[in-house]
């Protein structure tokens, strides 16, 4: 990480699955490695967020084009008026096709399939968190749109998850894997998309397109909008590059929270 500052994107939903409105400061306790830490801010649900948008063009992605640029175009309809967002492609290179801004138009390039079949889709987790390490917003997402299969990568599947994290990014995935003729290379794929998810808070949606495809993206944005920003500086200044476990309670124990498991701040080299 680039700083102390540890923030943390929670979500909070009860019993019925419903996101969990009006909670208080008062209601959070963060603990690191088991000891309690105080929290720095708190961000309340409408807090504004800023994502980037990483739309997987290459040859395996043929024939489901434009159950993705409906997927994309909910996305971005769905933001409201203080959310920004930017759209990359990736194949054998990833591209930015559209700067972080608050627009709801989504450029016709960002569907242009490239049927070589390369795919970098970790090279494209390492630019987002780079580009979005600089924006202004705590509330950070990535958001991926693949079948997951990586073949061109120079990064790999740890350090694309250890770029997010250290950005304080969550990081949502949407796999379009062929669920009928299911490959070694694909279910690897799949199982990176999910750790992903996992490891960062966020979460991971399989769907072969169409109606499915579009609400999967619907609930990512209702999500983003509501949840809980959180942030410390913790106790431990030591940057010995150690994973520290993350842990929040609620004085609720009726509520389910999710937000990332833990993080490492990069250990100084002398």
């Amino acid at each position: 990480m680039t700083t102390d500052l540890v923030v943390l994107n929670v979500t909070v939903k009860n019993s019925r699955g419903e996101f969990v409105r009006g909670l208080r400061r008062s209601d959070f306790k963060i603990f690191e490695d088991g000891r309690e830490e105080s929290i720095a801010s708190f961000g309340e649900e409408q807090t504004p967020f800023t994502a980037a948008l990483l739309l997987d063009i290459s040859g395996s992605m043929e024939g489901r084009m434009s159950f993705a640029r409906s997927a994309g175009i909910r996305f971005l309809e769905g933001l409201r008026e203080a959310d920004t967002a930017a759209v990359y492609s990736f194949h054998r290179t990833v591209k930015q096709i559209q700067e972080f801004s608050a627009s709801r138009d989504l450029t016709p390039r960002a569907f242009e399939l490239e049927a070589d079949g390369m795919t970098v889709l970790n090279d494209a987790i390492v630019l987002a968190a780079k580009d979005l390490s600089v924006r202004p917003e705590k509330r950070r997402a990535i958001v991926i749109l693949s079948d997951g299969e990586d073949t061109f990568s120079s990064a790999s599947t740890s350090k694309a998850l250890e770029s997010a994290l250290a950005v304080n990014a969550t990081i949502y995935t949407v796999d379009m894997a062929d669920r009928e003729k299911p490959t070694s290379r694909s279910l690897a794929g799949s199982s990176a998309l999910r750790e992903f998810a996992d490891k960062s808070g966020g979460q991971y949606v399989r769907t072969p397109g169409g109606k499915e495809l579009r609400d999967a993206f619907a609930l990512i944005v209702e999500e983003l909008s509501n949840q809980y920003t959180l942030a410390y500086v913790p106790t431990n200044r030591a940057r010995d590059g150690r994973y520290r476990e993350i842990e929040i309670k609620l004085s609720r124990s009726d509520l389910k929270i999710r937000t990332r498991r833990g993080y490492r701040l990069a250990k100084i080299r002398k």
